[in-house]
């Protein structure tokens, strides 16, 4: 039970911080957007594993499975998912970006022997469910700029990744790593990744934002990677990788009422029965669990 918690938790610091990326309105380029919110999310996850103590406990083994799962989930996985997104567009992603929760059930099944059993698979199937109903709601502004299987072979990469990135994290987490310092890890590489990419005339920042784009940029640092990933590897700490990846990707039906509260614009009927879908696949998992 502590897992569904930590890992809805998670969800809803993801959705706040995506609310706030998505008020930024292209001030920044996503490498940029990268390099700014690993840079920040470093500090505070530093701060926090210095006066936590939480460094100290690290062992060799568990730095390299979470080197590896930033290499996974943060290099790979947000680099394909900027990618797919500017190929197919953010809904296409989005429901591409779902298929982390099947592909973590797979993954932990085949590498860790993780199992549901029938209440939490009956759960995982209606909170995919409402995933699909929630984002495939027409978008007019959204124009994929490359031919669609493009977007897919990205869009699948980017889960694959994601799911990988959980997996590779949870051995570290189930030994007791503290999930700050965990995050630190991940992240000051991610860091240390995009500060790379910089030799790249692409990746390179076109112009600094203003004092408000930095306040969204620290903002969703804070909230979806200090505080988000950080719950999501405390998840993975006492939870399997399929059950966190699913109820940590419920993020783009959270976001549903705080869109209508930003913008005064209800969400279109298919969001609210996807939205009703996932809360009782929730329920289904809570009770299997």
């Amino acid at each position: 039970m502590l897992a569904v918690v930590l890992s809805l938790a998670a969800a809803i610091a993801f959705s706040l911080s995506a609310t706030l990326i998505a008020g930024l309105k292209g001030q920044v380029g996503p490498f940029q957007l990268g390099r700014w919110q690993m840079g920040l999310a470093f500090a505070m996850t530093a701060a926090a594993s210095v006066v936590l103590g939480g460094w100290r406990g690290v062992t060799g083994g568990q730095f390299w499975f979470l080197a590896a799962s930033s290499a996974s989930g943060i290099m790979l996985a947000s680099t394909t998912y900027f990618a797919a997104i500017h190929a197919a567009g953010p809904r296409v992603t989005a429901v591409l970006f779902s298929l982390a929760a099947p592909f973590g059930l797979i993954l932990g099944y085949l590498f860790l022997g993780e199992v549901v059993n029938a209440l939490q698979g009956a759960g995982i199937a209606l909170i995919l469910a409402g995933i699909l109903m929630a984002v495939l709601i027409a978008d007019p502004g959204d124009r994929p700029t490359r031919p669609l299987w493009q977007g897919v072979i990205l869009g699948v990469i980017t889960s694959l990744g994601q799911a990988g990135g959980s997996l590779l994290a949870r051995p570290a987490m189930a030994e007791g790593v503290e999930p700050f310092t965990a995050m630190a890890i991940r992240s000051g590489l991610g860091f240390a990744f995009y500060v790379a990419l910089m030799a790249l005339p692409f990746a390179r920042a076109a112009r600094l934002p203003d004092l408000q784009g930095l306040r969204a940029i620290g903002g969703s640092a804070f909230l979806g990677i200090f505080l988000g990933m950080s719950l999501m590897m405390a998840a993975l700490a006492v939870g399997n990788v399929g059950i966190v990846a699913t109820l940590t990707s419920t993020t783009p039906v959270l976001i549903l009422p705080l869109i209508w509260i930003s913008t005064g614009k209800a969400p279109a009927l298919p969001g609210w029965i996807g939205a009703g879908l996932a809360v009782l696949g929730t329920a289904l998992i809570s009770l299997g669990t």
